[in-house]
């Protein structure tokens, strides 16, 4: 299927990274969010759009638990709980911004369309990750 909106979990590699979580026991999750993020953060070469997206997915859940983050997709995003997540805040900066850095196939491939509503997700995003929690 793809991806089929501009939606963190609206795409293949976000469903399954949300599967994966979902299948990992919880003392387990914190670690692969972190490791998600790194893996984006940590390569300076082409990003491909599968460890994007999976970034992308990750700083969703983590400003989801800010007050001011939107929960993550019902359907695809993960069902079970999640530890908080809150240290993770810088790095997913990180990771959101070198999404949208070249080399990055996800950037290629949304700013194929002008009118792309996927930059103004990842711009929300990064403000609540960068808001301060109250």
């Amino acid at each position: 299927m793809g991806t089929w909106d501009a939606g963190p979990f609206d795409n293949d590699a976000a469903a399954d990274f949300a599967g994966t979580l979902d299948d990992a026991a919880p003392h387990e999750r914190h670690a692969l969010l972190a490791a998600a993020l790194r893996e984006a953060t940590g390569t300076a070469d082409y990003l491909d759009a599968d460890l994007g997206q999976e970034a992308v997915a990750a700083a969703a859940l983590v400003a989801a638990q800010h007050p001011e983050g939107a929960p993550a997709a019902r359907a695809t995003g993960p069902q079970h709980p999640l530890p908080d997540l809150t240290d993770l805040r810088p790095l997913a900066v990180q990771a959101l911004d070198r999404v949208t850095t070249q080399p990055s196939e996800l950037l290629d491939l949304w700013t194929e369309s002008p009118t792309s509503p996927w930059p103004p997700t990842i711009t929300a995003l990064r403000h609540t990750l960068t808001a301060p929690a109250s």
